[in-house]
């Protein structure tokens, strides 16, 4: 595992290394030695700055640190939205050069077109990359069977929940079924119990489908809950804190995994992490 100069892992006699067969080919996303500088008005900025990481195909990642910190700006590293000042970001061991089509994104609004249906919604991502027809239609069936939607697919935005127009926003993202998934605060504007009812869907969903998850969340819980890993980040210039291995089984029930002393012991240590960072700050 490649990681930021002085970062830690939360269990050091079990590395990552060690944990995945050899056979698994190139990480999925591999982010090395990375920074990002901008200049605006005043000031030269230092986004991120000696950031790296890998994320192992089929792999839920979770990012969390404080506001500024860069944790979205790596997402759109990732989707080659942004170039890095210095280092290179990686997709299956290829570079990326440029923005990337073989990915999702799903964002924290769902940005959904009013005046189409839910299924012609989701149908969008098929006619931008002009899939065959057929194929596209099976698929969103597929989606709108798995994430619930089943009975609103002819339903428009408006008459949507925000947690059913998220679903939507997702299924539109795994249409044409990227290896990775890039998802940033995509329920932070979600009542709790809604957020919570997303997030085992979400779990279920990763299980399915083994898609690739890379999650931006202010949320430690829900980083905890969802990833196999949190990376925990330091304020501006973002770096990598250190690598929390949550050290929860793969399908969880959100009752009894909040209830696990692998969560809590995650949860505490990262609230320590990032309030040690705030008293810095």
């Amino acid at each position: 595992m490649t990681m930021a100069k002085d970062a830690t892992v939360r269990e050091p006699d079990v590395t990552i290394e060690d944990s995945r067969p050899e056979d698994r080919g190139p990480a999925a996303v591999g982010i090395e030695d990375v920074a990002v500088r901008f200049r605006t008005k005043n000031r030269d900025v230092t986004a991120l700055s000696e950031v790296s990481l890998d994320v192992a195909m089929g792999e839920f990642v979770a990012i969390v640190g404080p506001s500024g910190c860069g944790k979205s700006t790596l997402l759109k590293l990732v989707a080659g939205l942004l170039k890095p000042s210095a280092g290179a970001v990686r997709l299956g061991g290829e570079q990326v050069r440029g923005p990337r089509h073989d990915i999702g994104y799903v964002f924290q609004r769902a940005a959904l077109l009013e005046w189409r249906s839910a299924r012609r919604n989701i149908l969008l991502q098929a006619e931008m990359r002009r899939m065959p027809g057929d194929l596209a239609r099976r698929r969103a069936d597929e989606l709108i069977e798995m994430t619930g939607l089943g009975g609103f697919e002819d339903a428009y935005p408006h008459e949507l929940s925000g947690g059913m127009q998220q679903r939507v926003a997702l299924c539109r993202a795994l249409l044409h079924e990227p290896p990775v998934l890039l998802m940033d605060e995509p329920f932070g504007a979600l009542d709790a119990l809604t957020r919570e009812q997303m997030n085992m869907e979400l779990n279920r969903i990763w299980r399915e489908t083994g898609t690739t998850v890379l999650l931006v969340t202010h949320s430690i819980s829900e980083a905890c809950y969802l990833a196999d890993r949190v990376v925990v980040m330091s304020p501006r210039p973002g770096t990598i804190t250190e690598i929390i291995e949550v050290g929860l089984p793969a399908e969880r029930n959100y009752t009894e995994t909040m209830g696990r002393p692998e969560f809590h012991d995650a949860t505490t240590h990262i609230r320590e992490l990032l309030g040690a960072a705030s008293a810095q700050d």
